[in-house]
């Protein structure tokens, strides 16, 4: 057991399928109580039901105060796991970059609104943003989707460096490909560069409690992250070539 979330009042938004419901099984396993938000009220209600949990169906970014009711008055824990994944260019619709950025940034920076005055104010609380490999380097055909994880990344880091030391606790899981609907939805480009390495959503659970243990901000289901990240960092022109050897790779079997 990780005595860190023994009883906390847990809120794991998007957990009625892959990520967030093994996060959420997770959590209630490790003696949590949990609130399971999706916007599927069924999907939802079935985890709750399945963990002893709470279900608090709806948008994730509106759903703090009232998972917070739920829970009894206070929130120990959120993850911010709800996503989209968008696909397409510069090219693609309005719509879908502004969708993007609600789901995948803005929902964070929203909750974070409302957690974090009862979180300073008593100097403890945690903060776990599901981002994705992509927010650390990219994915091809998915503008959108990579971009607004980069946003989703650069505001965990930002409140981590921001406010540590006033005892808030930050985690950004970055995986690369996960056995979810949402790889299924990623088409070929997922099937060539996710799907080779895919692991399930319950190793990226173990991920993070290994991470919650050893008081880790950066959670990288997927060792070898680090290498991509740090190839970009130290040798950027040099990884763009490579990453664009895949782009042309993926048009060449379109």
């Amino acid at each position: 057991m990780v005595e860190a979330v023994q009883d906390a009042g847990v809120v794991v938004t998007g957990a009625g399928g892959g990520i967030g419901a093994a996060l959420a099984r997770r959590f209630a396993a490790e003696g949590a109580r949990v609130v399971v938000n999706d916007l599927d009220a069924g999907r939802a209600k079935a985890v709750a039901d399945e963990i002893g949990g709470i279900a608090v169906p709806g948008d994730a970014s509106a759903i703090v105060s009232e998972a917070r009711d739920a829970l009894g008055g206070t929130i120990d824990v959120y993850c911010a796991n709800a996503g989209l994944a968008s696909g397409g260019t510069e090219a693609a619709d309005e719509d879908v970059w502004a969708r993007a950025w609600d789901v995948n940034v803005m929902a964070h920076v929203r909750a974070a609104r409302e957690l974090l005055p009862a979180w300073l104010e008593r100097g403890a609380g945690r903060f776990v943003s599901t981002v994705s490999a992509a927010g650390l380097l990219t994915m091809i055909g998915a503008a959108p989707y990579s971009v607004t994880k980069h946003g989703a990344y650069a505001f965990a880091e930002w409140l981590s460096l921001t406010y540590r030391h006033r005892g808030l606790k930050v985690h950004a899981i970055c995986p690369q490909g996960v056995r979810t609907d949402m790889l299924t939805a990623s088409g070929t480009a997922g099937e060539l560069v996710l799907a080779p390495t895919a692991i399930d959503p319950e190793d990226v659970a173990d991920a993070l409690f290994k991470g919650i243990e050893e008081d880790r901000f950066l959670i990288l289901p997927h060792p070898e992250a680090a290498a991509y990240y740090q190839a970009r960092a130290t040798d950027p022109d040099r990884w763009l070539t490579s990453m664009n050897h895949i782009q042309q790779k993926w048009e060449a079997g379109r």
